[in-house]
């Protein structure tokens, strides 16, 4: 920011973040930054939740932000654990099947299939919980002008046709893949040079299907495919479509039954309905910039990956995560706006090594001819067998985020930029709670019994929490990690990353 100390907005109409896109990652970056009571508005330019299924897979990882975003719960009910990855050849025979743990030490299932509308609706409901926030729905942005020393002015055009003016210190561009801000501010992508044309299907039957309970990836260069259940009765299909097809070629269940027949030849066609049948082209781009002055990027504004991984919705919601807590501190004269750099500094690099991760994985899936499909069929079982290659398909943490402006480079590397992990800790009451509650929102110490606070550097105003290595489950996890990385204490952001670390000094 232009100022080391930028205020609140105080009068009845001033806003202290403009969100442009209301999908997830918008409705969320709105939602921390409204639980943080600052003054939001989102810019959508749908009234209501877009009701096709896009995104159908989150992590752990990002199953826990649903829970500082207050909806963890309600999720629960609308999401499928899934057993995990199965690879299978042309001819749909097993290669390898890579099976994923249930859930973790807190309870979190690592896979979650979901219906993206479902998942809409909870933020949006939970939106209305906050005062200070208002989703402008049916309302378009026009135009950005960035040109302010203070604010951003936008330009927008509401539902009747009228145009209006919004102002805000800082905005917030979730508006998708082809951006209308990143376009206005010029802002580039580097392309990874990842490109192919797939149908996406989505169909509900209300029997169950015979097939395992997980992801299926056909790895066949002639015609890759992916199978996954989403709900009770909801099932996704999608298949590379060859040169010259397009999604007319299957538009109706007879033709889609060609492609999705493995799985359903048993099933009459009164028991199928199909919500969706779509090209999709997948791609891999990551911005070069995520910040304009006042203007920053998130989800698919700032980066597109291919589906091989199911992370395009995670980074976003990571995106949020991230930059919220950031934006408030700033606002609220908490902390220098060079904190504001850390943004794209961690999540740049982060989001690369993700879409990196999906395009090797797409093309080790569908990439080469005729003898690379012949070679899959002979390497992937022997492969499946490395304890080295199931750790990469299976563990659901992501890499930990770069050194710089706010993780220092003298952090041990074992828990630099890591995670903490999420474990359940005693309560008040006495009842389990995830350890992010106990933390609530700021800086915290979490340091092992002894370690004297004068060790630790910038520990106030964070709040301080001791580990009992004898105490419940999660103290033991907790003190376990904190032994493992040789350290006896570690400063944790409210965004959950370990920022600082050390010793625990002089014992008390």
């Amino acid at each position: 920011m232009s100022s080391p100390n930028v205020p609140p907005a105080t009068g009845p109409d001033d806003l202290d973040v403009l969100v442009i896109g209301g999908g997830p990652t918008g409705l969320a970056v709105a939602t921390l930054l409204g639980r943080r009571g600052l003054r939001v508005a989102v810019v959508e330019r749908h009234h209501d939740v877009y009701p096709l299924p896009r995104a159908v897979h989150l992590d752990d990882e990002t199953y826990r932000i649903l829970h500082e975003l207050g909806i963890g719960e309600r999720f629960a009910a609308h999401t499928r654990p899934a057993l995990g990855l199965r690879l299978l050849d042309g001819n749909h025979r097993e290669l390898a099947t890579f099976t994923r743990k249930r859930t973790t030490a807190a309870g979190l299932p690592q896979a979650n299939m979901f219906d993206q509308p479902d998942l809409e609706r909870l933020l949006r409901d939970n939106l209305e919980r906050l005062p200070h926030v208002t989703l402008l729905g049916g309302h378009e942005l026009l135009r950005l002008d960035t040109s302010g020393s203070a604010t951003v002015a936008a330009r927008v055009r509401r539902p009747d046709g009228t145009r209006a003016g919004l102002r805000a210190p800082c905005v917030v561009a979730c508006d998708g893949a082809n951006s209308t801000v990143r376009r206005q501010l010029g802002l580039t992508s580097d392309d990874f040079g990842f490109e192919q044309r797939w149908l996406v299907a989505d169909v509900r039957c209300d029997l169950d299907l015979d097939a395992w309970d997980g992801v299926h990836q056909v790895c066949d260069t002639h015609r890759a495919g992916t199978y996954m259940r989403i709900g009770p009765d909801r099932y996704r299909w999608e298949f590379q479509l060859l040169d010259g097809e397009t999604s007319a070629d299957y538009a109706g269940l007879p033709r889609l039954r060609r492609l999705i027949g493995p799985w359903v030849r048993a099933v009459p066609d009164e028991r199928l309905a199909v919500l969706k049948c779509t090209e999709y082209t997948f791609r891999a781009r990551v911005a070069r910039r995520w910040r304009s002055g006042r203007v920053f990027l998130a989800g698919d504004a700032a980066h597109v990956t291919p589906p091989f991984i199911g992370q395009g919705l995670c980074a976003g919601l990571r995106d949020a995560n991230n930059l919220a807590w950031k934006i408030a501190a700033v606002l609220r004269g908490q902390a220098p706006p060079g904190l504001l750099d850390s943004y794209e500094a961690e999540r740049r690099p982060h989001a690369t090594a993700m879409v990196e991760r999906a395009r090797a994985m797409g093309l080790m899936m569908t990439g080469g001819g005729r003898l690379a499909t012949l070679a899959r069929g002979r390497l992937v079982p022997g492969l499946a067998r490395s304890r080295a290659v199931r750790q990469l398909l299976l563990d659901s943490r992501t890499p930990a985020l770069t050194p710089g402006p706010r993780i220092r480079e003298s952090t041990p590397r074992a828990v630099r930029g890591a995670l903490l992990p999420l474990v359940l800790l005693p309560g008040p009451d006495g009842q389990p709670v995830l350890v992010d509650r106990v933390l609530g929102d700021r800086s915290a110490i979490v340091a092992l019994p002894g370690t004297d606070l004068a060790a630790v550097p910038d520990a106030l105003p964070s709040a301080w929490l001791t580990i009992d290595p004898q105490g419940s489950a999660g103290e033991r996890l907790l003190a376990r990690w904190l032994r493992d990385a040789g350290v006896g204490w570690v400063r944790v952001d409210p965004d959950r990353v370990v920022s600082a670390a050390g010793p625990a000094g002089v014992l008390r």
